[in-house]
């Protein structure tokens, strides 16, 4: 059942956003997860582990958010074969015009819901099932 939801909910967000912003799922975690640090940059190998797609799978992805202006790459200073996603303006205004759409399939699909009480225990049972240092 739980796989279930989670690919209804998925799918629904994933055409809000596309409808509304051209922009997939994927773009838009990539975007987000980006945005979330400090230097609005990420060791693509991290990234990857964030976003829950293969490394190959982030390239590919990059490469069409880099043709788009929403990302950049970067060389690592310390590293000579690493790269860094690197968000860009472009990339920060496009994630702020759907994160709202997100945010808002997140509250009537997922939210709006379940009761309070239900929201803590399904926020308790995630948390077991999912420590904080993957988070």
């Amino acid at each position: 059942m739980l796989q279930r939801v989670q690919v209804r909910v998925t799918r629904l967000l994933e055409i809000d956003l596309m409808v509304a912003h051209d922009l997939p799922l994927a773009s838009y975690d990539v975007l987000n997860q980006l945005a979330e640090t400090a230097e609005r940059r990420l060791r693509m190998n991290d990234l990857a582990d964030r976003v829950l797609l293969s490394r190959s799978g982030l390239t590919r992805l990059i490469d069409r958010l880099q043709r788009e202006g929403l990302v950049e790459r970067e060389a690592c200073a310390s590293d000579a074969r690493g790269l860094y996603a690197v968000l860009t303006d472009a990339g920060e205004a496009r994630l702020a015009e759907a994160a709202p759409t997100y945010l808002r399939g997140i509250r009537t699909r997922f939210l709006d819901v379940l009761e309070p009480q239900e929201l803590r225990q399904c926020a308790s049972l995630l948390g077991k099932l999912l420590p904080a240092e993957i988070c």
